[in-house]
């Protein structure tokens, strides 16, 4: 200890020089994490990605049946509708 530097002095540039220390590998773990935690959120980014096309696509299947479902039934009204008046439905050229 040198003659201007108190006890109290030296404790406290011990203990910034270690909270320094500690800063550095707190901030080496930190960005180590992070690094990890990121690689994690980018496979979760591509396997969400994947569900959302997959999903899209089961969405374009749907509608299209949807819309077959709608025209048959269309046609069924017809057909019902036709009988219930004794009359034969009209034929459209959509029919097999």
């Amino acid at each position: 200890m040198s003659g201007g530097e108190s006890a109290l002095d030296l404790a406290a540039r011990r203990l910034e020089q270690a909270v320094h220390v500690l800063e550095q590998r707190l901030a080496q773990r930190l960005k180590t994490a992070g690094d990890a935690v990121g690689g994690l959120f980018d496979q979760d980014r591509a396997n969400l990605a994947s569900q959302l096309d997959e999903a899209r696509a089961r969405e374009r299947e749907l509608e299209t049946a949807g819309a077959e479902a709608s025209a048959a039934l269309g046609r069924a009204i017809v057909e019902i509708r036709a009988a219930l008046n004794g009359s034969a439905p009209p034929h459209s050229s959509t029919e097999h």
